[in-house]
């Protein structure tokens, strides 16, 4: 399994790899992740309610969520999070109901707060996707979606051989180059109405997920 080769980070590690990026990000990885962005913003535009980002980092999002929509994001960065506050109050967004530093796998919210849940460029950052997949479920009220925007490995030609080379320095560039679909696809109430390549050249996917009722579920 493509899985099994990826070195585990741990919290302080993401930590420690985004408190180096933060001062850059928007004009390096925020700018190759724009277009999925953009992608994932407009698809969550066309939905109603309270919309969770985890992993909202400088908050390049926030100002391109539609006004109709309440905003919650999380991140564990805090010089992330600093960047995405000065952003709102920038973009004078009052639809932001706040920002908070909270790990993605043991979220505080209640059970089934959210209308969508979005983590877009962080399953392959957090050291448990596992445990941060499950919470998303749990956090989605039934019926609405749990959408991903993230890079899954493959195992064959030029793009496979680098990410295999780029495996063991994980901790230092702050996301695992080797990471599987099937790390995603554990939640049974999760259903995949969705998946979309996205640019630049595919290197990134939009995953969108339903959250049946437990009476559909089962």
């Amino acid at each position: 399994m493509l899985a099994s080769r990826a070195p585990v980070m741990d919290a302080a590690s993401v930590r420690h790899a985004y408190r180096r990026w933060a001062p850059v990000y928007d004009f390096t990885f925020g700018q190759v992740a724009e277009a999925g962005r953009r992608d994932a913003v407009k698809v969550i535009n066309e939905r109603q309610g309270s919309v969770l980002e985890v992993g909202v980092g400088t908050g390049l999002s926030l100002p391109c969520y539609g006004s109709h929509l309440t905003i919650t994001g999380i991140d564990l960065s805090p010089e992330m999070l600093e960047k995405a506050q000065a952003r709102i109050e920038r973009h004078k967004l009052g639809n932001v109901a706040g920002l908070h530093e909270m790990d993605a796998s043991a979220l505080s919210f209640p059970d089934e707060s959210f209308d969508t849940v979005v983590a877009m460029y962080v399953m392959t950052v957090v050291p448990e996707p596992a445990r941060v997949m499950r919470e998303l479920e749990r956090v989605c009220a039934p019926g609405g979606e749990v959408i991903l925007v993230n890079h899954f490995s493959q195992e064959e030609g030029v793009r496979g051989f680098l990410e295999r080379k780029l495996a063991p320095f994980a901790d230092y560039i702050g996301w695992h180059s080797v990471f599987s679909l099937d790390q995603v696809l554990i939640c049974p109430d999760l259903r995949m109405v969705e998946r979309r390549a996205l640019k630049p050249l595919g290197l990134f996917t939009m995953l969108r997920f339903v959250k049946d009722p437990p009476s559909v579920a089962n």
